[in-house]
């Protein structure tokens, strides 16, 4: 039965191949030995909730596959997205940091979080470019620690994003250009006034932050694992943006699963396919021009750095969708596909799932991707109605 109607491309990963193992390297970014000081710290925070893992039972068998996961981040900590996690941990672990370089003594996150090093703290000032989800998170663990915050947004994000980060404080700039050129302003600017820049992306020079917000993004992966109880996807389809969260995905279950790893295919936009260009390319290509989609949270031309050394392997399938399936998908997640139950999906939440159901329709590109009805499948619903107006508008 057809869901959607809408446009896929698909570029087969020459690179990948089941049998390769997680190198050293690769875990030297992201392992689940590396990972378990940031569950450990995360799930003790206040508000923390394990978010649903959702088995879709009458979608997959109307999309002709066994199983169908959908990971729901809509409500993660309250900021509707899996991005909660990462930026403020990464601001947690730059706090530490900082003080252990002025005091010569590494504060625990959970002193930090009770307030005794506050007026030490509030000395200091965080500041990242955002689409909107990775900015609300970092001006949120600015609140929740106590330090100061500056956000840079591009002419794209709405005004309801931007309000969302100023309602936690922060001191959101607003640039007339793109989200390449935001991380690039927000930078120097950084380096102007001694800010700490806590980004998702790395790039030459900055490298070892991403890590913390990627071992954030871990807390959702794990619990997956734990909910999934023992069974193993064949297929896992993330959204792509620069990386970050797909190269998260990618190593944490290849160090996981090994050689049972589930095939990983990475989706993004037609307008902002920075990943499957490279890809094709066999290195890191930007992607310019106005990046315009609907998924402001994958409008990314550049590639992270960290990201690529796991996904140039370790990603299976590169693929893009048009933009018209995405409002389709989220209407028929609000809806409650029959007897499933009803999600609020964010634009950019939903890509994943697009491509399943799209790919699904046409026999050549199910056959390229291995799918069938033996197909389990896990999707990420990374994000909810972060802007509750558009998600009116798309949805009613």
């Amino acid at each position: 039965m057809q869901l959607l109607t809408g446009n896929l491309t698909h570029f087969r990963n020459p690179q990948s191949h089941v049998e390769t193992p997680y190198s050293d390297a690769q875990r030297g970014i992201l392992s689940v030995k590396n990972a378990e000081q940031a569950i450990a710290s995360i799930s003790q925070w206040p508000g923390y909730q394990v978010t649903p893992l959702h088995a879709l039972s009458d979608m997959a068998a109307s999309a002709g596959v066994s199983q169908l996961w959908y990971k729901d981040e809509s409500q993660r900590f309250g900021l509707k997205s899996f991005k909660a996690l990462g930026g403020a941990y990464a601001v947690a672990r730059q706090l530490q940091w900082v003080l252990s370089e002025r005091f010569g003594k590494t504060p625990a996150i959970a002193d930090l979080l009770a307030g005794k090093w506050q007026s030490e703290v509030s000395e200091i000032v965080v500041s990242c470019a955002t689409d909107g989800n990775h900015g609300r998170s970092v001006s949120w663990g600015a609140q929740m620690f106590g330090c100061g915050c500056v956000i840079y947004v591009h002419r794209d994000v709405s005004e309801g994003r931007k309000q969302a980060m100023e309602a936690f404080g922060a001191n959101v700039i607003r640039i007339s250009g793109n989200y390449d050129e935001s991380v690039r302003m927000a930078d120097s600017e950084a380096k102007k006034h001694d800010r700490v820049i806590v980004s998702d992306t790395s790039y030459e020079g900055y490298m070892e932050i991403p890590k913390d917000v990627a071992l954030g993004y871990t807390v959702m992966l794990a619990e997956i694992v734990e909910q999934l109880k023992g069974d193993i996807p064949t297929h896992v389809f993330v959204q792509g943006g620069v990386g970050g969260l797909a190269s998260a995905v990618c190593g944490y279950f290849w160090d996981w699963w090994g050689d049972a790893r589930p095939r990983f295919i990475i989706v993004e936009p037609e307008q902002a396919n920075c990943l499957q260009q490279s890809a094709q390319a066999g290195e890191p290509v930007v992607v310019h021009g106005d990046l315009d989609t609907l998924m402001a949270g994958l409008a990314c031309g550049e590639v992270s750095s960290l990201a690529w050394s796991i996904l140039a392997n370790g990603a299976d399938d590169f693929m893009t969708i048009s933009e018209g399936a995405i409002p389709e998908t989220m209407r028929l997640l609000a809806a409650g596909y029959q007897n499933d139950p009803a999600i609020e999906a964010g634009e950019s939440g939903v890509p994943g799932l697009s491509a399943l159901l799209l790919a699904r329709t046409q026999a050549e590109l199910s056959s390229a991707l291995g799918l069938d009805e033996t197909s389990r499948v896990l999707v990420f619903g990374t994000e909810g109605a972060t802007d509750p107006e558009l998600y009116r508008e798309l949805v009613g």
